[in-house]
């Protein structure tokens, strides 16, 4: 959040033009015949990322092996909320921007959850929050990337070199292999990694989707060492790096939005309208709206501890979508400030819709949740 603030400080302060210059570095990587030749901010995107990713894909992986989701029982009713709020938010600015081939772009961007933000604001509550709701919001939160993962995937991927897909199909039965195996030593998984990003990268498909499948492989279980775990070992030494450097540094290079000559017109514009309207309006309808009709369907029922009240303002926390909306908004509008570009800024429809959401989500929480002394007795 501090971070956040600062780039956005930053770019409307005398030193905008150095945090541009900054962003726009050239990094260059060859070795003989390749070369990966990006400015300081793709790789940012495109390779801290995908440590992010990779990060979200160890901890999918133990939530469906172990955790929350391995209950069938638990999964139905965050897994409904997702598909609510990646639907719905999606609708809502498809309608604002139907008809505009380069605005229509952006339609992911509002379906995006930032898991982070929303439990740093749940977090806020204190212990009045029940166990189960941080379970429902991190549950549905995993679907959410899941989704986006997916989207990404699908819906942003360039051109396509199959000769690079190549190398990426030779990394996956070797890293199998490795898994089957039983091989503990993560170095091993790396090293495979490492070469499957850099094939991913020249694919055309996103690199971060690198990161999720080579996570998919790390083994849960060792069978010489039971005592120790590679994939809970790596998920908990990259928490603190991802939570401390990888999030902070990602949002600092893509949060800086300049306010110059920014008014009314620039926030009703039908691409940030849309963002704003998708997060705030579309998320809580979406979650909310799936999750009672599955209830009254009987194909879920509601947690334990949790009221219709918390339910709607932890889906209100849902349209906070900051760190994932930015992301792909990076992919879906991803040309140089020019021509369409001069009439919107997406990130301000990110920022004031996930302001919004958290907001609302906050209050609701507040009134919603037991007080102390409920808790007590």
């Amino acid at each position: 959040m501090a971070c956040a603030a600062l780039s956005i400080i930053v770019a409307n302060s005398p030193l905008a033009y150095w945090y541009n210059l900054f962003l726009e570095i050239p990094v260059e990587i060859r070795i003989g015949a390749l070369d990966i030749d990006k400015p300081l901010l793709l790789w940012i995107n495109d390779g801290l990322m995908a440590v992010f990713f990779f990060l979200v894909g160890l901890e999918l992986k133990r939530e469906l092996l172990e955790g929350e989701l391995s209950k069938p029982g638990n999964i139905a009713l965050p897994a409904v909320g997702a598909v609510g709020g990646m639907l719905v938010p999606a609708l809502v600015y498809t309608y604002l921007n139907w008809g505009d081939a380069f605005a229509m772009q952006g339609w992911a961007i509002p379906a995006a959850t930032d898991i982070a933000f929303a439990l740093a604001v749940l977090s806020l509550l204190g212990p009045r929050v029940p166990l189960s709701i941080k379970l429902f919001l991190t549950s549905l939160a995993i679907f959410d990337d899941v989704g986006a993962v997916m989207i990404i995937a699908i819906f942003y991927t360039d051109s396509i070199s199959f000769v690079a897909l190549a190398v990426v199909a030779v990394c996956l039965p070797l890293l199998a292999l490795l898994n089957y195996r039983g091989v503990a030593r993560v170095g091993f998984y790396m090293a495979l990694g490492a070469v499957m990003w850099v094939a991913t990268l020249k694919s055309g498909v996103h690199a971060t989707l690198a990161g999720v499948v080579l996570a998919m492989f790390i083994p849960l279980k060792n069978t010489a060492d039971p005592d120790y775990s590679p994939l809970r070992a790596l998920e908990h030494g990259l928490h603190g790096f991802v939570g401390f450097v990888v999030l902070p540094v990602f949002a600092f290079a893509n949060a800086g939005l300049s306010l110059k000559g920014v008014g009314v017109d620039q926030l009703l514009h039908p691409v940030p309208l849309g963002i704003a309207a998708g997060l705030f309006i579309g998320k809580q309808l979406g979650v909310f709206g799936f999750c009672w009709l599955a209830i009254k369907l009987g194909w879920a029922k509601l947690p334990d501890s949790v009221n219709w009240g918390m339910l709607y303002g932890t889906a209100s926390l849902c349209g906070i979508g900051f760190t994932m909306s930015l992301f792909i908004g990076s992919l879906a509008f991803d040309v140089p400030a020019e021509g369409p570009m001069q009439i919107f800024d997406e990130r301000l429809g990110i920022i004031v819709g996930s302001l919004l959401a958290g907001v609302v989500g906050y209050f609701t929480l507040k009134v919603s949740l037991p007080k102390k002394e409920e808790q007590t007795d």
